[in-house]
């Protein structure tokens, strides 16, 4: 059950990188990511009801780690596409008071669930038992009704597992909220100026932007290393113009590849060619 429930996740994850989910295409590529997690979900739903895990701890790691990791990103595409859909046309202040309210639907569930939230941050197991095991018809204790969309079937949810995956999600949204507010503002400055520089932008994928941005931050010449990688993200955002969703998730993917350097190596390669080429002439 582990390996299948790790082969949806691992496609689910190739889909996000392969649409290259971004803010400018958020409402479609959200609704194509609900509908390809969906049938999935079921699957593995339907597998599960008739399912008896070998141990009580391989319970726990199904409903406490592999189903939350796959029911947080359904939730985070569902989240990402209703917003969008009910996001006002009106102006940018209108626009922008729109999603401070969704970051502070953010703040609202972290503030009512905050004992759950520390207990799952500070990777406690003391409660796994009574959080992330299946009880007895008639007697599972769901912490909220909202669950009750996405888990019907208590044979299928402990309850808590669900409260797992939307602090997953909420991790995730909060950062699309950002990076949207991001966009929003240098969208409206770059109306209110006017430079030779407004047609520059960055045109290769947002990975090698996101590569080289971990270089610069890494390399200490960036305010003489006193900057935070979320700050240079939004500042390298802004400059070319691009959102770089998730840039962690993807640095997590590039310690993953045999050549973790690739785009470095590819610059490296492309000065010393262009180098050779003058000293030729």
């Amino acid at each position: 059950m582990k390996r299948f429930a790790e082969e949806i996740l691992a496609k689910i994850d190739a889909e996000i990188q392969l649409r290259d989910c971004g803010v400018d295409s958020a409402m479609d590529n959200a609704l194509y990511m609900v509908r390809f997690i969906a049938p999935m979900y079921e699957q593995l739903r339907e597998m599960i009801i008739s399912y008896s895990f070998p141990s009580v701890e391989d319970e726990i790691c199904f409903f406490k780690e592999l189903k939350p990791e796959i029911l947080s990103k359904y939730i985070y595409f569902n989240k990402v596409y209703h917003i969008e859909l009910k996001c006002p046309n009106g102006s940018n202040d209108c626009i922008r008071e729109y999603l401070s309210a969704e970051l502070d639907k953010l703040t609202y569930f972290f503030r009512n669930n905050i004992e759950f939230y520390q207990y799952i941050r500070s990777q406690s197991t003391h409660l796994d038992n009574f959080y992330f095991t299946r009880k007895p018809i008639g007697t599972s204790i769901m912490p909220s009704f909202e669950s009750f969309q996405y888990d019907a079937d208590p044979l299928f949810s402990t309850g808590y597992d669900y409260k797992t995956a939307k602090i997953l999600c909420n991790k995730y949204l909060k950062v699309y909220l950002e990076n949207r507010m991001v966009k929003l503002n240098n969208a409206e400055y770059k109306t209110e100026r006017s430079s030779k520089f407004n047609s520059v932008c960055f045109t290769g994928k947002k990975n090698t932007l996101i590569e080289l941005g971990y270089a610069l931050v890494s390399s200490g010449d960036i305010n003489h290393g006193n900057i935070e990688i979320k700050e240079f993200m939004e500042y390298l955002s802004f400059v070319f113009n691009i959102d770089l969703g998730d840039y962690y998730d993807a640095y997590i993917a590039m310690k993953e590849r045999k050549n973790r350097t690739s785009y470095l190596s590819k610059l490296i390669e492309n000065l010393t060619k262009r180098m050779n080429e003058d000293d030729a002439k």
